[in-house]
């Protein structure tokens, strides 16, 4: 799947691994917000404490946000950058529960 833009991100991208991967939504049963800066950026929340995961676009309570640009989300998700590698150089800035970070990798990649 080609993902060109934040929103195809959190409207195509991460549903489609959720429909392939159910077990993730379990396994990590947490809110993420996600606030991306620059092009096409905004605040997300994936909540995945409801069955099938729900994105929307807006603001609210997380256990973990995740701080990016748009640039470098769309490069992680592409594969482009590792997402490790992203965080150790800054380009994703991560507050909250560290262990639900460390989960990031198989939701978005």
């Amino acid at each position: 799947m080609s993902v060109t833009t934040v929103a195809d991100v959190f409207e195509q991208h991460i549903p489609a691994r959720l429909q392939a991967k159910p077990h993730l939504q379990e396994q990590i049963n947490a809110v993420y917000k996600f606030v991306v800066s620059g092009d096409g950026g905004g605040t997300w929340l994936v909540d995945l404490t409801q069955p099938g995961g729900k994105m929307s676009a807006g603001d609210g309570p997380a256990a973990c946000t995740v701080t990016v640009s748009a640039d470098s989300l769309l490069d992680v998700v592409a594969g482009k950058t590792n997402p490790q590698a992203a965080f150790m150089t800054g380009k994703i800035k991560i507050s909250g529960d560290m262990k639900l970070a460390m989960r990031l990798g198989a939701l978005l990649v």
